[in-house]
């Protein structure tokens, strides 16, 4: 076995029917014609990603498809939150009817977290469901939105409500995709990973505090670590949980804030989906703190352990005038997570040890909210 293999790292998801890999390892996207031939039944596939990682990454995928002879056609979105909506959608669907797609025709999303849940949204319900191969080209999406099978888009009203389940046939890592990604993509990434050891794991928060540095400077070894340890914790609890009627929820740790700050900014760049969950997450400490379940410490830490990184911690650097607690209130009222009526919560009793209620008086909610803002 060479060393280029045993760098590669498969990570099963066991789904009854339905299991699939993850494949991660530095130089994957070259083996991707290889690794999806085998679950196609005619060799062709419809590519779908964005203008900026086009401008990278589709002629390596195209070169490998060819390798394999397998033939390609490809669709470029416009990168962004905004390309996730009913517009883009029926606008790639009607694409892949043009191009003339049945029930075994392969999707691959080859884009962060937007191409991803789009087009495993298409995926889901085109000729009511098609096949469809994750390779995910940003740090969030490897560590979390590509594996799970969560997609949908975003609509006014709210981030993701409107979406299906639907499990990809593979997940292929490329950790050296990470080299082109801009630095604060990079950093909102990262997010996703700490949330791993805030929610269930305070020894692989503990390493992230040791090796996040190294993450984000471009340590493969740490990336591949990192990628590895956040995808099996995202593998387990899809087996035990899929359609996140329990444990599943636990990863929402700062979502319910975060997607409230996104929708207030209209999902634009003001604020990347990575950086409105690690705000999120630390509201959510805070009012933990502020009900009597965390120690202030804890949620002393973990600000400064973004603020080492880079990541922001507050809602003050955000240029954004319509800011206001009722705003935000409104927001998370309407989150896919309210359940008959009332808000849900992912709070912490302290690193390592979340929880899922919604037994937060809103008064507190608001007051904590309220020193977000300033």
């Amino acid at each position: 076995m060479s060393s280029d293999e045993k760098a590669v790292e498969t990570l099963r998801v066991g789904l009854d029917g339905r299991a699939y890999d993850i494949i991660i390892g530095n130089g994957v996207l070259a083996e991707a014609g290889a690794r999806i031939a085998p679950f196609l039944d005619r060799p062709r596939v419809l590519i779908i990603t964005d203008d900026t990682v086009a401008r990278h990454w589709l002629a390596d995928l195209e070169s490998s498809l060819d390798g394999a002879g397998i033939a390609h056609q490809s669709r470029l979105l416009p990168a962004g939150e905004q390309t996730k909506s009913f517009a883009y959608l029926e606008g790639l669907t009607e694409w892949l009817v043009a191009e003339g797609i049945d029930r075994h025709t392969m999707l691959v999303a080859l884009g962060g977290g937007v191409i991803g849940d789009l087009v495993g949204f298409a995926a889901a319900t085109v000729l009511r469901g098609i096949p469809f191969v994750q390779i995910p080209t940003t740090l969030l999406a490897q560590v979390d939105s590509s594996v799970g099978g969560k997609t949908g888009i975003n609509i006014s009203g709210g981030k993701n409500l409107v979406g299906a389940f639907h499990q990809p046939h593979l997940v292929l890592i490329d950790t050296a995709v990470l080299n082109t990604l801009p630095e604060r993509q990079l950093r909102a990434g990262y997010a996703e990973v700490a949330k791993y050891g805030l929610i269930w794991d305070a020894e692989f928060f503990a390493w992230c505090e040791a090796n996040g540095a190294a993450l984000l400077a471009g340590d493969d070894a740490a990336r591949a670590a990192a990628i590895k340890k956040s995808c099996s914790y995202k593998a387990d609890v899809v087996v035990a949980d899929e359609h996140e009627r329990g444990a599943r929820a636990l990863l929402n740790l700062g979502h319910t804030f975060g997607h409230a700050f996104e929708a207030e900014c209209g999902y634009s760049d003001k604020l990347l989906h990575g950086e409105a969950v690690a705000i999120g997450t630390l509201i959510a400490f805070d009012l933990s703190v502020r009900i009597g379940i965390c120690p202030a410490a804890d949620a002393d830490r973990v600000r400064r352990h973004f603020t080492d990184l880079g990541l922001p911690t507050s809602l003050s650097g955000i240029s954004q005038p319509s800011w206001t607690v009722d705003a935000l209130l409104d927001h998370m009222g309407r989150d896919k997570k309210v359940e008959a009526g009332k808000m849900v919560f992912v709070l912490v009793r302290g690193i390592g040890d979340a929880l899922i209620t919604s037994d937060v008086d809103i008064d507190t909610v608001s007051a904590v909210l309220a020193e977000a803002l300033g």
